[in-house]
C-alpha cells in the first residue's frame, strides 16, 4: 500500500495528502485522462461540471478496474475543470471527495483550464494508481 504523507509544517489539505510514497517494485499504471464520455462516445452532463464530474469519476473506476486497481490504491490525480470560478471547483471537488478518491488520501492538484478536448468537455481528471498484486 502506498505510504500518505501529510506535512506538519504546511497547511493540511482539505480531503488529499501532500505526497505518496510508493515502495520501489509496486506496479503503477498512469491512466489517460478520463473524460465524461458514455459508452457510445456522447458527452454526458453538457453545461453541468458536477454532473460530467460523476460521469469522470464513473469512467476512471471502470479504467480502474480494467488494470486490477481501485480508487483506494489512486496514489495522484489531476482535476481539471473548465472554469475559472472557485466555486465551480470546488463543487467539482466535492464529487472527487464523495468518490472515495480521497479514502486514502491521495495527492491530487485541481486546475481551473481554458478548454478540454472534446466539445461540451468540462472535467478530466488524469490518475497514477499502485496495481495490487495478486491474491492467487
Amino acid at each position: 500500500m502506498p505510504a500518505r504523507v501529510t506535512v506538519p509544517g504546511l497547511f493540511p489539505p482539505p480531503g488529499y495528502a501532500h505526497a505518496s510514497v510508493v515502495e520501489a517494485g509496486a506496479r503503477l499504471a498512469f491512466l489517460a485522462g478520463a473524460v465524461p464520455l458514455d459508452a457510445a462516445g456522447k458527452i454526458v452532463g453538457v453545461g453541468d461540471p458536477v454532473r460530467q464530474a460523476e460521469q469522470v469519476i464513473a469512467n476512471l473506476g471502470e479504467q480502474l478496474r480494467a488494470v486490477g486497481s481501485d480508487f483506494a490504491h489512486v496514489v495522484a490525480t489531476d482535476v481539471y475543470v473548465v472554469s475559472s470560478e472557485p466555486r465551480v471547483l470546488s463543487d467539482v471537488w466535492g464529487v472527487v471527495e464523495a468518490s472515495g478518491l480521497s479514502t486514502g488520501p491521495h495527492s491530487s492538484t485541481l486546475l481551473g483550464v481554458a478548454c478540454l478536448g472534446y466539445t461540451g468537455q468540462l472535467v478530466e481528471i488524469t490518475a497514477t494508481a499502485v496495481v495490487p498484486e495478486s491474491e492467487s
